[in-house]
């Protein structure tokens, strides 16, 4: 699936699980989309659970939201370092009111919840966050990728494949 007309963000702090964020960030690349490595800070290095270094090409806070056409979260320790940030925080509740693409996978639910933008939603996640999910107002379900109109979330690592197929149909479909 080709969709070189679109633009992805992929967000970036320390700890993050090495595949929710290298699958998808090459998997958008693979697919033709403009992508960058977005964190709190323009230029900074980011390391993995496993060792994976990341550096971020913007900064959260110099991102447009309106240029964008997705945002991925990936999981690992990482969502719990982002929402420190109000930036990167601001930056997924404004993608998502802009009607944009946001895609979290395993903990990265720590972000929509921080966001505030899950009453009532459909969502997954690693199972240790559904009753944080839940208490922000989602409904939680055990299933390899949700997607409720402009949000796709997934459970972990071994989700990956539905989880982007999930994305790229989205981004394929906005055209």
């Amino acid at each position: 699936m080709r969709i070189t007309d679109k633009r992805a963000i992929v967000l970036v702090e320390n700890l993050f699980e090495d595949h929710e964020l290298i699958y998808p960030y090459y998997r958008l690349l693979e697919a033709g989309a403009e992508t960058r490595i977005v964190g709190p800070e323009e230029g900074r290095t980011y390391q993995g659970k496993s060792g994976t270094k990341a550096t971020s090409g913007l900064a959260a806070r110099d991102v447009e939201p309106g240029e964008w056409d997705v945002l991925i979260i990936p999981g690992g320790y990482a969502p719990d370092h982002m929402r420190r940030h109000r930036s990167m925080v601001d930056l997924v509740r404004k993608m998502h009111d802009k009607d944009k693409v946001v895609a979290a996978i395993c903990h990265a639910g720590w972000m929509l919840a921080s966001a505030g933008i899950l009453k009532g939603r459909r969502v997954t996640s690693f199972f240790a966050i559904k009753d944080d999910l839940v208490h922000a107002g989602a409904r939680w379900e055990d299933k390899e990728a949700v997607t409720d109109g402009n949000l796709v979330t997934s459970r972990k690592p071994d989700d990956l494949p539905d989880f982007m197929r999930s994305i790229l149909e989205l981004l394929a479909a906005s055209r």
